[in-house]
């Protein structure tokens, strides 16, 4: 009974000390590095754990593929832990560089997206006249009536059709939109069957090259411009909102985007959409409202990711216990002489978790390395909050590999730990008769 609970009491102090250590920040792992190294230098038990820490990094070579195992187990670990959160990372990082505080969005009351809203094009002149709206150098209010349609195009990577969003844009995008440029060819003509498209879609896409002609609800579009934007629309095609509308019989808009003028532009927006009974509709700035887009998802990836990433952790605690394990087997005479000759438990613990550590920090190095070199600016594809791809790329940062580097070391705490207890334990009398 006393084995049971002192080995449970072991167990729950180091699920605590994980969950601890997977949310401290890295001034917090320089304090705990630095007052570690100070008790391995100023104590004299730290100094015995140095030795044999020592004797037993330098057998590591002999012990190489053993070694190797908990290396790249833990390598695997991290490079698909980092992968997938910088999936996550690059999609959120997308749709927050998408919109910012000097525009707003304006959808029907309650709506959370484009798809789910409408606006009748009775409120678009009463939209306009709204305060808080900027206006352009013809003294007309900068405001785009828009519409978002899925479209299906098939994908360059493996030819099966995509849902792809073309926007139906009115006069004024271009002036809401300062950061989209068209970089070849030219914009589409008013009232035609023209389209510009994203970088990101047509380098994803098939068929949209400038020149070339694709269908799209049963009519043919020319493709006459590229643009490049940086942000989510550079996944979207764009078109003229009224050919949109009678190409997919639309008697309304879905959104309408506008310039707001000045500081106060947004509060007197809210209060002009407040104050008028005919336009039950909500503002927001572009900015937050593509924040709000990738939440559900960046969330989503993250959960997976960790999930995934904790099931290999199993299987690469179990690969460093099993290794660890062994080591302490091979080398019990080892150890035990230690024991012998004045090295106490301590020491010989410290000791074996330190060459564990260092097998971990190994795996975690070379598994975040490898994440950064095949997945840092990798362009890939997922569906957003309006059923279409957006085009993004993995961003692997130093927070990312941090993450990855903490998760290796956790792993070969836990894998060097009961091993490193067992060694500490082991019957010196025993151990030297065995050897």
């Amino acid at each position: 009974m006393k084995k049971f609970l002192i080995g449970t009491a072991t167990v729950a102090l180091l699920i605590a000390g994980l969950a601890v250590w997977t949310i401290l920040p890295w001034q917090g792992v320089i304090v705990v590095g630095a007052l570690f190294a100070i008790w391995l230098l100023a104590t004299r038990s730290g100094r015995l754990a140095i030795a044999a820490a020592g004797i037993g990094v330098a057998s590591l070579p002999q012990r190489w593929g053993a070694s190797s195992v908990i290396i790249i187990g833990i390598a695997g670990v991290v490079g698909v832990l980092v992968a997938m959160l910088a999936m996550a990372a690059g999609f959120q990082a997308t749709l927050n560089q998408t919109g910012n505080d000097r525009t707003a969005i304006i959808l029907r009351g309650g709506s959370m997206a484009e798809t789910n809203s409408v606006i009748t094009r009775d409120q678009v002149p009463l939209i306009g006249a709204l305060p808080g709206i900027a206006k352009g150098a013809d003294g007309k209010p900068l405001i785009s009536p828009e519409l978002s349609q899925v479209v299906n195009l098939p994908s360059k990577s493996d030819h099966t059709d995509a849902n792809v969003q073309l926007r139906g844009v009115g006069p004024a995008a271009w002036a809401l939109r300062g950061n989209v440029k068209i970089v070849a060819g030219r914009t589409f003509g008013s009232g035609l069957r023209e389209l510009v498209v994203g970088h990101g879609a047509r380098a994803k896409f098939v068929g949209l090259d400038v020149g070339s002609h694709i269908k799209l609800g049963r009519q043919e579009w020319t493709v006459v411009g590229e643009f490049v934007s940086g942000d989510s629309h550079d996944s979207e095609l764009w078109a003229d909102a009224e050919v949109v509308a009678s190409t997919y019989n639309r008697s309304a808009f879905q959104s309408v985007t506008v310039r707001l003028d000045g500081k106060n532009g947004m509060r007197q927006l809210k209060a002009g959409l407040a104050a008028d009974p005919q336009l039950k509709l909500d503002a927001m700035t572009t900015h937050d409202y593509y924040a709000k887009q990738s939440e559900g998802l960046t969330t989503l990836i993250e959960i997976l990711g960790k999930v995934i990433g904790a099931i290999m952790a199993i299987g690469a605690v179990f690969g460093a216990l099993n290794t660890m394990y062994a080591a302490v087997a091979t080398r019990s005479r080892e150890i035990a002489t230690l024991r012998a000759i004045g090295f106490g438990g301590l020491p010989v613990v410290v000791a074996v978790m330190l060459e564990t550590m260092l097998l971990a920090l190994l795996g975690g190095i070379l598994g975040a390395g490898i994440a950064w070199l095949v997945f840092n600016g990798y362009s890939a594809s997922t569906l957003g909050s309006n059923f279409s791809q957006v085009v993004f790329q993995f961003k692997v940062d130093p927070a990312l590999m941090w993450s990855g580097l903490k998760w290796a070391l956790g792993i070969g705490l836990v894998g060097g730990l009961f091993p490193a207890l067992r060694a500490a334990r082991m019957p010196v009398v025993d151990a030297l008769r065995a050897g």
